[in-house]
């Protein structure tokens, strides 16, 4: 037992080690952080903040973040569960096929190749100057999340279907009525993982508000922190910045494990 927590305790440290550098290291001046001479900050510059508020435009591109991690979550969740309780609960001609599809995605990762033919087909719907080709994109990587609910959906049973088909409902109406309610706790798990892989991703945003920089979203935005007056290396600011972009992130973790929490304590009472 001694062991289990000296090793618990080991991997916590590593964990939040790099947090707890960045966060010292937004309240320091550049010099100190380029040179990491200390370890606290010798003056605490609350003013970085605000600096990178400021120079960053983070009220633009939060709310673009917000935007797309929102939409992305919305449209991620609709997806997955119509496209779960059809493969769970339906049959239908090219089943396996669709399964397979999706399992092929989770193993095989190309990268930046696809970039090039996402781009070109957003290019063709007339979406590669708006932020919704980057939410459509992120919505189709929805394969984890598939794959996650249908573990759920297993373990639904499929009496209750048939009392609904009973009662007069229609496999669309079972969905909606009985099987969604029962997938809330499910439906807080895909969201949350949702939210933050949009919040975080980069590379796409980048390709797609090149020629749209009021269109970045924070993890874009922030690299303009990078380079301030003469391509002088800005880390502090970019720290802050980084600091400031992780607090959306915390706030949607606290209320979804607080709801989890809930659910569970209500189900088992049940």
């Amino acid at each position: 037992m001694t062991l289990l927590w000296i090793f618990l305790i080991a991997v916590a440290v590593m964990l939040l080690f790099p947090i707890v550098v960045a966060i010292l290291g937004s309240f320091k001046t550049n010099l100190e952080v380029t040179t990491g001479a200390t370890f606290l900050p010798a003056e605490w510059h609350f003013s970085n903040y605000a600096e990178a508020w400021k120079k960053a435009n983070f009220a633009l591109f939060t709310w673009n973040s917000l935007f797309i991690a929102t939409a992305t979550t919305a449209g991620t969740i609709i997806v997955t569960t119509m496209a779960a309780y059809a493969v769970d609960r339906g049959s239908f001609i090219g089943k396996k096929l669709y399964v397979g599809l999706q399992a092929s995605t989770m193993f095989i990762s190309i990268g930046a190749v696809v970039l090039r033919p996402q781009f070109d087909l957003m290019v063709a719907l007339n979406l590669n100057e708006s932020l919704w080709g980057v939410i459509i994109i992120l919505i189709s990587a929805h394969a984890t999340s598939f794959f996650m609910l249908i573990g759920f959906f297993n373990g639904i049973p499929r009496d209750l279907d048939e009392a609904a088909y009973i009662d007069g409902c229609n496999f669309y109406s079972v969905y909606w009525r009985i099987v969604l309610p029962l997938l809330r706790p499910a439906i807080g798990v895909t969201a949350l993982f949702a939210f933050r892989n949009a919040w975080n991703e980069y590379i796409l945003p980048f390709v797609f508000t090149m020629s749209k920089p009021a269109l970045q979203p924070l993890t874009v935005g922030l690299s303009n922190l990078r380079y301030g007056l003469g391509a002088a290396s800005e880390l502090q600011l970019m720290l802050a910045g980084a600091c400031l972009s992780i607090l959306p992130i915390l706030v949607v973790y606290i209320f979804a494990n607080k709801s989890f929490m809930q659910m569970t304590a209500g189900s088992l009472k049940g």
